[in-house]
């Protein structure tokens, strides 16, 4: 067979486009995933997949996401499914993104209750969202359960994403929001007010819901030391 100029070409524009994902310069590194976006192929997957491992530029780690998402599922899905059993934390946290943008649902037995409830907030609020995307129907109260047992942990950002999450799967959180109201721990009660609030009221901030239910728990508190 004979090799052409454009085969050359070809191979040496691919090499480049690999060598570019690591480049030591974001913007390189941003120009060469939108580029493999562009024109995916098989041979890019699992470069892709490792460099969303390592990548430190939150823009960059979004571009390889949807570089990704322009791929086969056939191709994406085994290789990320395998991604997110890492011992690595970000390759953990950005294949459950990745899955949670595909959204194909055969994924769903990845989010396993141990990833739920990761010791990494980064990763656990990526799980949270991509179980939301991926519950298969009939399955949200069970998954409302087990969010529920999250409520309370972390700062803000993760509290805020932890009540997206909720409030997302609809009036199915209602039990289990229920429960985890009346928590002996102050901030678990808190927090499961107000996401109640924002169930209720999708339109109030997460901030005057959170300011809101730390007062019912105060006054709440008070009338049971008064008893």
């Amino acid at each position: 067979m004979t090799i052409t100029r454009q085969d050359t070409d070809a191979v040496r524009a691919l090499e480049g486009l690999l060598q570019g994902l690591a480049d030591d310069h974001s913007s390189v590194r941003l120009r060469a995933a939108l580029e493999v976006g562009t024109t995916p192929g098989p041979c890019f997957v699992d470069r892709l997949v490792e460099r969303c491992a390592v990548e430190p530029e939150f823009f960059v780690r979004d571009m390889l996401t949807w570089a990704l998402t322009r791929h086969p599922v056939s191709m994406t899905l085994p290789r990320l499914l395998r991604e997110v059993r890492s011992e690595g934390v970000q390759a953990r946290s950005q294949a459950l993104h990745t899955l949670s943008k595909i959204g194909d649902r055969r994924a769903w037995p990845a989010i396993t209750p141990a990833l739920l409830s990761d010791a990494d907030d980064e990763v656990a609020r990526s799980a949270w969202r991509a179980a939301v995307v991926l519950v298969p129907e009939g399955e949200e109260g069970a998954l409302a359960t087990v969010l529920a047992t999250q409520l309370g942990r972390g700062g803000r950002e993760t509290r805020l994403s932890l009540s997206r999450a909720l409030v997302a799967l609809g009036d199915v959180i209602a039990p289990a929001l229920l429960a985890a109201a009346k928590d002996p721990e102050p901030r678990v009660r808190t927090h499961a007010l107000a996401t109640q609030r924002l169930l209720r009221d999708p339109d109030a901030g997460f901030e005057a819901a959170i300011e809101e239910a730390k007062r019912v728990v105060a006054l709440d508190g008070s009338g049971q030391e008064g008893r």
